[in-house]
């Protein structure tokens, strides 16, 4: 070690100092290179998820073009452009002039801004752009696609498709093992282990409440379309603390819209309880780990002495 009374090598510090900055510039321009695919990343999901959503509950191919609703004119690979299409055609079909929604290119920029979100969550900086993680971070984006298809679906449709909810699951262990074995480290990420029991417990709880409900009361309170998608988000974010905190969320949200359509006078004897789920698991997803203590302060101490059980 030199010590402070060393004269500084003045020929190569200045140079070494430039080198560094040049380093540090390259990967920051690097880096947002990255978080600009990510986002374009981000809007093709909410496009995918726009298709699934209308081609899902009525069992449509998934392999057939895209057509207008009311001309039948197979849409152009021009106009499927996220957000810029919508855009440049003014939300209108090209054909027939028939409007296009703008919930279409809402669900891609909100798509765009969830890819942003996962890409930070996962790469927090230019050293954590590693495969395992690029693996981690599909994974999830591909979570994410399910999860919006399941939240609109249930509006628009009063359904959850299976190829959303139960489908997934063997994805969600399957990918949460890959990652187990790639040593990601990153939250929400849990040992396969808690993986499989956080399918169990999740899917079981709501299946428990739903027939339960069902019994005393004689009406149907809850689909197991929610209990299948618990399950589907308890393989990806693992039973503690992932399945309780998003429960807990999830409740409090519930309360929170019915409220609202009650005021609103909206509330016609339905009430979703699948927006709850998923911007529960969506909010856990990208915040959960300073949301977590919150709700339940001991958690992770109890999450430490468990795996010491099961031996992880």
């Amino acid at each position: 070690m030199r010590s402070r009374s060393e004269p500084v090598n003045t020929r190569c510090g200045p140079r070494a100092v430039r080198c560094l900055a040049l380093r540090r510039h390259v990967e920051t321009v690097l880096y947002s290179i990255y978080a600009s695919f990510a986002v374009l990343t981000g809007t093709v999901m909410g496009s995918f998820a726009n298709v699934l959503v209308a081609r899902l509950p009525r069992d449509a191919s998934l392999v057939v073009p895209s057509h207008c609703p009311r001309c039948g004119a197979t849409v152009r690979w021009r106009d499927l452009i996220p957000v810029v299409s919508w855009v440049i055609l003014r939300g209108k079909c090209r054909d027939c002039n028939a409007p296009i929604a703008p919930t279409y290119p809402l669900v891609e920029v909100v798509g765009g801004l969830l890819g942003y979100l996962l890409f930070k969550r996962f790469f927090i900086d230019f050293s954590a752009l590693t495969i395992p993680n690029a693996v981690a971070f599909l994974l999830f984006g591909a979570a994410t696609v399910a999860l919006i298809t399941a939240l609109l679906a249930d509006i628009r449709h009063q359904i959850i498709p299976d190829q959303t909810s139960i489908w997934m699951v063997p994805i969600g262990l399957l990918g949460m093992y890959a990652i187990d074995q790639l040593g990601v480290e990153a939250f929400p990420i849990v040992p396969w282990q808690w993986s499989v029991l956080g399918a169990l417990l999740g899917g079981g709880f709501l299946a428990v409440v739903a027939f339960g409900f069902r019994i005393t009361t004689g009406k149907v309170g809850m689909g197991m379309g929610d209990a299948k998608l618990m399950a589907m988000i308890g393989a990806f974010t693992g039973a503690l603390p992932g399945v309780w905190v998003i429960l807990i969320l999830s409740c409090i949200l519930g309360i929170i819209l019915h409220l609202m359509l009650l005021i609103a006078r909206q509330n016609r004897g339905y009430a979703p309880f699948a927006p709850s789920l998923v911007l529960s698991t969506l909010t856990y997803i990208l915040y959960g780990d300073v949301l977590t203590p919150l709700f339940l302060p001991n958690i992770w101490d109890m999450r430490s002495t468990l795996d010491g059980v099961i031996g992880l």
